[in-house]
């Protein structure tokens, strides 16, 4: 009995034609299935236009005043505040005075990304120590209009009133904590 040989080629390709055909019932059966469900979207940053921004009442501690900055989100959607807000203190005319607020962590809270449903309200510690504590040398005290403060993560800002002495020097009297979830 005399059995064919097959050559290389011929081998391959006979291995080729057969891999094909096995994948050809794989390959329909997963055109046919049903498509994944899309993951749900995350809600978009808050943006500033879209945020009500204010102080609540605070409380004093070794001639410092903690106040909640608050962030009520009226945009009409959910969104999302992480990290510090910027905070400058201005005057009349909205001009800078000072050095901005320092990013500390006086509410000692974590940093992690805040979901803001609309017409709720996120919070983040701001820290204002009494001018009078510096020498007159190290913080030449003026007296402001209000803040301006910034959202996480935004460029446009919106005025807080607020009339505190300020120090128009390079001193910072201010620290700004991360936006948490209200209480």
């Amino acid at each position: 009995m005399h059995l064919p040989t097959l050559s290389p080629r011929r081998l391959a390709g006979a291995t080729v034609i057969a891999c094909a055909a096995a994948l050809i019932p794989v390959a329909s059966l997963a055109a046919t299935s049903a498509p994944a469900a899309p993951a749900a979207a995350a809600p978009p940053a808050c943006q500033t236009a879209g945020l009500v921004m204010w102080l609540s009442d605070g409380n004093a501690a070794a001639g410092t005043f903690y106040y909640d900055l608050n962030f009520t989100n009226l945009s009409g959607h959910a969104c999302t505040l992480r990290g510090h807000p910027g905070v400058s203190a201005v005057n009349l005319a909205g001009g800078r005075v000072g050095t901005p607020a320092g990013w500390g962590n006086p509410g000692n809270a974590r940093l992690r990304t805040i979901r803001l449903a609309n017409g709720a309200t996120a919070t983040a510690v701001l820290a204002v120590t009494d001018v009078y504590n510096y020498p007159a040398g190290v913080c030449h005290q003026v007296a402001t209009a209000g803040l301006r403060v910034i959202p996480p993560n935004q460029f446009t800002s919106k005025l807080v009133p607020y009339p505190v002495r300020a120090c128009s020097t390079s001193q910072v009297f201010m620290q700004a904590g991360v936006v948490q979830r209200q209480p």
